[in-house]
This record gives structure tokens, sequence and C-alpha cells, in this order.
């Protein structure tokens, strides 16, 4: 077996242990804001990406979902609707439109974070303090990683 055999094979079991993971876990955790949120997968996607910068057009938003702009536009209608979303004018072009999120939807998006990292902690909780070193110090790497890919790949910029 060739080294980039078994790094495959790794990245593979690891990802598994990961989806497992994370089944396991939403299945023995409390409730989360998530679900109980009524939004669409699309809806939640928009809250996501404002929750990320201060602000995005119309057209930035189609972009990042690959959908049209008179969809985007029903979407975040409906998210003003619910008091996640607001719009306001462009400070440099008053013909755009830009979405940012209310105190209301950061907060979701806050209680989303917090219910996931709550059952993480808890399971965290259970190992012994070598391994939570240990887990540490590849977190630390995974981020590392993580912050690299995204300075030499970034995704669709918006806003």
């Amino acid at each position: 077996m060739s080294v980039n055999d078994d790094r495959e094979q790794l990245i593979d079991q690891i990802g598994a242990m990961q989806r497992d993971l994370g089944r396991l876990l939403a299945q023995h955790s409390a409730p989360s804001p998530l679900f109980d949120s009524n939004l669409t997968m699309r809806q939640l996607k928009v809250v996501m990406i404002l929750s990320g910068q201060d602000s995005a057009s119309g057209q930035d938003l189609a972009t990042h979902l690959d959908v049209g702009l008179g969809t985007v536009t029903g979407i975040v209608d409906r998210l003003v609707a619910h008091g996640l979303v607001a719009r306001r004018e462009d400070p440099h072009d008053r013909r755009i439109r830009r979405a940012r999120l209310t105190p209301a939807g950061r907060a979701l998006v806050e209680q989303i974070a917090d219910a996931g990292l709550a059952e993480f902690r808890r399971l965290l909780r259970h190992l012994d303090t070598p391994t939570l070193h240990d887990l540490s110090a590849v977190m630390n790497k995974i981020q590392q990683a993580a912050l690299t890919l995204h300075d030499h790949h970034p995704r669709k910029k918006v806003g």
C-alpha cells in the first residue's frame, strides 16, 4: 500500500468517525435551536453566511447559494418577517440593498453554536487529561490547516 493510499484510507476512516460521532451526538442531545427554528435549509444558509460578516447584497447571496436573485429576495423576505434579518441601503451604492442579521438573528446563531458546543463539552469531560492534551494539539493542527486552506483557496466572497 502506498503512502497516498494509506493517507486516503485514514482520511476516509476519520471522515466516517466524524459522521458517526455527529449522528450519535444528535441522537442523544437535547433538542437544538436549529431544529426549533422552523427555517428552511436555504434560510439557514443565509443566516449562517450573514453570521460571518457585517452584511451581504442580494447578488452576493445569490452567487453564494447558486440561485437566482428572485429566489434570494424571497428567502430574505421570509427572514425579515421572522425578525432575523434586516435590509439597508449600501452606503456606497444606494441602488444596492444589503441584508444583515438583526440581534435576534445573531442570538439564534449563538444558540445553535452553544447547543452543539455544550454537547461536545459533555463528551470531552469523559476523556482523561492526557487524551485531552493530545486532542487539543491535533485540533490546533486542524485549525491551522483550515486557516491555511482558507487563505489559499477562498470560497466565494460575500459582501
